[in-house]
């Protein structure tokens, strides 16, 4: 029987949920989403008030059903950027470098294909800000482990055409970051992967994190997963390029990158260690460029309004008034992370999966905004899928295209093999050989130009880090490049037979 409540005596309010309960609701949330999801595997960290209070990981690390834990390293794809950032701060407390000194002062050879290059400089790249453009950068599909990559990659970016003037605007471009490891690199006269584990991982005890992915698959690194055909997971190599490594290739676990989260919480400092000084961490945070309405960037960081701190039933909360969260997300082709920090009541949150589904990634950055929602005492909300039909079903799509151009080429073989006879229509091998070229065009028109530009990359990373989209595109380019020159050849050249039979067969 339910309780009953004098009149006039005051209603108890439920308790507030204890810290360890909030966990418990976390850890039950992540295993529900690896079940519901089918995700291979996760680990979790909470860290508050300088002191790691949470961790946990469910789920397997590879195929061998190796199980995931909180020390297992991850690709960190984007969530490396901060940790370049904090190495750049390193070397402008040292003097060494000037954030508004432009790149050529310390790369005299550094250039892109527009003079406006000579203007970008270092805060710019921090903040996002250099006018470069990712699909102009990209170098995802690359996958070269070279010790000299990320100076092979700046050159090579000497034909890259610039999307705006430096300073003018916000544009996402890993590039940006590649740069910056290159320029800690010069200055520090150290190899960045060198530095990074001396300067870096070192001193926050970031004992499985690494810069390379040799050195991470010698600690027992987690495979990465991705969804193939939208139905099943399976363990894939994607490209993680040396090129990349200040950028999005480093590989860290949950537990370290509790490490991380810590000190910068703490003022730059760990275990009584000052990595940087706490002036240097306030300019990393400070909200600089804006994106939209809510989403500014700081350096290496993007920042917001904690909205998960408020329930969707109550009234809107105005901006700000809420606490200001500092974020970032990394998605590669088989991975996916997540690292989060309030500063005002010193909360930080790491989150490592070893899966990504690119064809609808926001499903996963579910999970990261719902775990804010729950250790803000407020419940999780649907995941809503946010990417359009086309990457949604982009596997589909080439796919078709792909039989498409199978059944073209079966028609077209059909045409050209089969014995011309007196009656056989003549506009027939011309509709064919028609329809076939204009499948073949608007096959290389969504290969080339339409799927680059909506993806904002190129073609070779689209087919290395969507997997399951670019066994089909392949061959879909294979026939829409080497086929239509011989088909249509063969074709002309079977009509003009066919006409000079048919004026002799009239003489």
């Amino acid at each position: 029987m339910p309780a009953t409540v004098t009149a006039g005596s005051p209603a108890t309010a439920p308790a507030a949920p204890t810290p360890e309960q909030t966990y418990e609701v976390v850890d039950a949330f992540l295993k529900e989403q690896l079940d519901d999801m089918g995700l291979p595997g996760a680990a979790v960290v909470v860290v508050k008030d300088g002191v790691q209070v949470h961790s946990a990981a469910f789920g397997r690390a590879d195929d061998t059903g190796r199980p995931m834990t909180p020390q297992t390293p991850v690709l960190l794809a984007s969530t490396t950027k901060p940790l370049t950032a904090m190495a750049v701060m390193q070397q402008v407390e040292a003097g060494r470098l000037r954030l508004d000194e432009p790149v050529r002062t310390y790369l005299p050879w550094f250039t892109l294909q527009d003079s406006r290059s000579a203007e970008i400089t270092v805060r710019h790249l921090l903040h996002q800000t250099s006018g470069m453009a990712a699909k102009d950068t990209a170098f995802e599909a690359s996958d070269s482990q070279d010790p000299d990559a990320i100076e092979e990659g700046v050159r090579g970016l000497s034909g890259s055409p610039l999307a705006g003037a430096p300073g003018d605007a916000f544009r996402y471009a890993s590039a940006n970051f590649n740069i910056l490891g290159l320029l800690v690199q010069t200055v520090s006269g150290q190899p960045f992967a060198d530095y990074m584990r001396q300067h870096v991982f070192g001193p926050l005890g970031m004992a499985h994190s690494h810069p390379t992915r040799g050195a991470a698959r010698s600690d027992n690194a987690a495979a990465g997963y991705s969804l193939w055909f939208g139905s099943f997971w399976r363990q894939t190599d994607a490209p993680a390029p040396a090129t990349g490594m200040p950028s999005s290739t480093m590989y860290s676990s949950a537990e370290d990158i509790g490490h991380e989260l810590t000190a910068m919480l703490d003022q730059g400092r760990y275990r009584g260690r000052s990595l940087i000084r706490p002036e240097s961490v306030d300019a990393i945070l400070k909200p600089h460029v804006r994106i939209d309405e809510s989403k500014e960037y700081a350096m290496g960081w993007f920042t917001r309004p904690l909205v998960e701190s408020v329930g969707p039933e109550g009234p809107p909360a105005e901006a700000n008034s809420l606490p200001l969260l500092v974020e970032h997300q990394g998605e590669w082709g088989n991975s996916h992370t997540y690292k989060a920090m309030v500063p005002a009541s010193r909360l930080g949150v790491a989150l490592v999966i070893n899966a990504n589904d690119t064809s609808a990634p926001s499903r996963l950055k579910a999970i990261d905004t719902n775990i804010l929602r729950i250790l803000h005492g407020q419940p999780p909300v649907p995941a809503v899928v946010q990417e359009d039909w086309l990457q949604r079903y982009s596997w589909l799509v080439s796919l078709i295209l792909l039989l498409a151009e199978l059944a073209s080429l079966a028609l077209a073989l059909a045409v050209l093999l089969r014995k011309p006879t007196r009656k056989r229509k003549r506009w027939v091998p011309w509709a064919v050989g028609a329809a076939a070229l204009a499948l073949d065009g608007f096959a290389l028109w969504l290969c080339l130009v339409y799927a680059p530009a909506r993806f904002d990359t190129h073609l070779a990373v689209i087919v290395r880090q969507f997997p399951d989209v670019g066994v089909s595109l392949v061959a879909v380019l294979a026939l829409a490049l080497v086929w239509p020159v011989p088909r249509t050849v063969w074709l002309l050249s079977r009509i003009r037979a066919a006409t000079r039979g048919s004026h002799r067969s009239a003489a």
